[in-house]
């Protein structure tokens, strides 16, 4: 600890030469970061929202189109691995814009789809749209950020995701009735081409990027290769990360109908005000990372939500079970409201975009494995059971994998050639 006295002046005065080099219209890139995940979020759901219905229109089974989802979920390590490599190269606004371009193309063709073969290829591609555009948007808005301020300003690009959970939810219990599901999807385009506009008015290139690009694909892809082992950690990481958000969040519903018998409307009212928490939680997680430092925030998020875990899973009554619901995703999202501002701090500046969307999306195929393991827990026993099991098994491993790893909070991304400080120069 004497160390990091010493060393917490000038670690204190670096960081603030970086905020005046990085605070330059920071506000916007945090603010388009956000749009766009809110935006690839409000997508996601509102398919899963309307699968009846889509099922119903085609004449097709609930599973031929529950794949719809699965290729979405399959295409986005493709988009992560495809955006990354080309924000890397040619910078964060104009690939972001095109990103957001192909999502507005992506929500009217969706809308206006007349088979199921065009529709899987339509979602396939938001798949690839919705996997570039995390790693895109948070490494413009991580760049820009001032790095006193990193930790809040990555809660709110993350909670972007929550709250396109419940933009989804409002817009279908408010319109479907009325319009139907096409509709519903046309509502993303007009959003989307007004934020290109403003990407292209207000958000300002990462100065970041511009003095570490490579100059030619050779050397960018060499420069990803050379780090492969940052690039294991991130996907093992993450990998449990998400964990933690599927083992608690995609059986929820499945649990409130067949344990709680809970009607659609009871059951979308208990999801949204979980989503709230889940926006408070992401937001004030990141918030504490920038004084605690990224892996305590994250650890102490999972342990507090592991003591309320009888709570969510084992309510007596209908009041404590919403109570349990807000108070969960809260702790999940505390921790991962740390995530955009952790793994932007663990990257080189040459594949910022490109390892940690890469990584995250990947993480992604791996971790769905975990509702298949609930519910099979659920047969055997009991959806509660299964339920805390699954989230104090992931919770402990998350806690765990943030404990071994490595923290750079407050790093310098403009100071070019400057040595990595380890840990105990970094946080008090």
């Amino acid at each position: 600890m004497a160390k990091a006295k010493v060393a917490l002046p000038g670690v204190i005065e670096r960081m603030s030469l970086e905020d005046k080099k990085t605070s330059n219209g920071h506000h916007a890139a945090v603010f388009a970061g956000f749009s766009a995940w809110t935006l690839d979020a409000f997508d996601f759901f509102l398919i899963t929202f309307c699968l009846t219905a889509i099922a119903k229109d085609f004449r097709k089974t609930d599973a031929e189109i529950a794949l719809l989802i699965t290729l979405t979920l399959a295409f986005r390590p493709v988009g992560g691995f495809v955006f990354g490599l080309i924000a890397d190269r040619y910078g964060r606004r104009v690939p972001l814009m095109i990103n957001i371009g192909l999502f507005a193309a992506t929500e009217i063709l969706t809308g206006l789809a007349s088979n199921y073969t065009t529709l899987l290829v339509v979602r396939a591609i938001f798949g690839m749209v919705m996997g570039g555009q995390w790693g895109i948007g948070s490494s413009l808005a991580m760049e820009k950020a001032p790095a006193s301020k990193r930790g809040i300003a990555s809660g709110l690009v993350q909670e972007g995701y929550a709250v396109g959970n419940v933009l989804a939810a409002i817009s279908y219990f408010s319109f479907y009735d009325r319009l139907g599901w096409r509709p519903l999807f046309f509502l993303g385009s007009l959003p989307a081409i007004l934020l290109i506009l403003f990407i292209q008015f207000r958000v300002k290139e990462s100065e970041v990027w511009a003095k570490s690009k490579a100059s030619s694909w050779r050397e960018q892809f060499r420069e990803a290769a050379s780090h492969w082992k940052i690039f294991l950690y991130l996907l093992v990481f993450m990998t449990t990360m998400l964990f933690t958000t599927h083992g608690t969040q995609d059986m929820y519903p499945t649990f409130l109908q067949r344990y709680w018998h809970f009607s659609a409307t009871r059951r979308s009212a208990i999801a949204a005000f979980a989503g709230m928490g889940a926006i408070c939680g992401g937001i004030i997680g990141g918030y504490l990372s920038d004084r605690w430092g990224r892996r305590r925030a994250i650890i102490v998020a999972f342990v507090l939500g592991m003591t309320m875990i009888p709570l969510w899973a084992f309510a007596p009554n209908q009041v404590l079970l919403a109570l349990g619901a807000f108070v969960m995703q809260f702790m999940v999202q505390a921790a991962w409201g740390v995530i955009p501002a952790h793994l932007s701090e663990l990257s080189p500046n040459s594949v910022r975009a490109f390892l940690p969307g890469f990584a995250y999306q990947a993480a992604g195929i791996i971790a769905s494995s975990v509702v298949y393991v609930e519910a099979v827990y659920a047969r055997k026993t009991s959806y509660p059971i299964a339920m805390a099991l699954t989230a104090v098994s992931a919770f402990a491993l998350a806690a765990i994998m943030a404990f071994l790893g490595r923290e750079d909070q407050g790093r310098d991304f403009t100071a070019a050639g400057e040595p990595e400080l380890r840990n105990a120069e970094r946080v008090t």
